[in-house]
């Protein structure tokens, strides 16, 4: 994988990728959301409000793994110091974000009908929302200042500290005794009836490559345009 982190070798493997993962994340995406929709019959507790978990739980997943992948690539660059870990976090930082807000918005609606309110300041939600302002504080210290090195520290390090969160999101609701419901979908098993839960993985499937691609963009983005900047610079230089 090392090779990889040089940005020619990862642009060569970035742009086939990219229209691939965006085709492919459409399509299963689509077909989750549509059998969700059409297909799957209603809950004989909660009804048709249960649709929103084709949304919701990828939403939530990735809203995770992002903050992690964000996490992972920063103790890279603090301990490599190779710019394509902190551009790799940096890309990763505003779609992780979005997700989270998908989480929390969905996780309103649905609560709503559930549980007879928008809102509740219970672990599970809480930790959501810290996690939603670790992604805000991350994008602001990344893009503070001119000197990028500095704040690509400052913004590594806020990433390592503010993974904490992550495990008090995963057992909140085993920790305390929360209005959320426990993990229907464990390592051992679903409590989630297969009639219902089959739509869940193309939906969290695509959600993921969509998720891929739009890191894989915004990367290749941030490298053209620091190329673009370097070439000004010598340019100016030579004037």
């Amino acid at each position: 994988m090392h090779r990889f982190a040089n940005p020619a070798r990862f642009l060569k493997l970035a742009r086939p990728l990219t229209p691939a993962c965006i085709l492919a994340g459409l399509l299963l995406a689509a077909i989750g959301i549509y059998g969700g929709l059409f297909l799957t019959p209603p809950d004989y507790l909660q009804g048709e409000s249960v649709r929103i978990i084709y949304v919701h739980v990828p939403a939530a997943w990735l809203g995770m793994a992002g903050y992690g992948f964000i996490a992972a690539a920063s103790a890279v660059y603090l301990v490599w110091r190779h710019p394509l870990a902190d551009v790799a976090a940096r890309a990763a930082a505003p779609i992780g974000a979005l997700y989270t807000a998908i989480c929390l918005v969905t996780g309103s609606i649905w609560g709503r009908p559930t549980w007879g309110t928008w809102w509740e300041w219970d672990g599970r939600l809480t930790s959501m929302l810290v996690l939603l302002f670790l992604y805000l504080g991350y994008i602001a210290l990344a893009g503070a200042g001119d000197d990028r090195e500095r704040a690509a520290k400052t913004s590594a390090i806020l990433a390592l500290a503010g993974a904490v969160n992550l495990p008090i999101i995963r057992y909140s609701v085993v920790w305390w005794n929360t209005l959320h419901q426990g993990s229907s979908i464990t390592l051992s098993g679903s409590s989630i009836d297969s009639s219902i839960l089959w739509p869940l993985p193309l939906t969290a499937l695509g959600f993921s490559l969509l998720f891929a691609a739009f890191v894989l963009m915004r990367m290749r983005a941030d490298l053209a345009r620091t190329r673009v900047e370097a070439r000004m610079r010598r340019l100016a230089e030579a004037a």
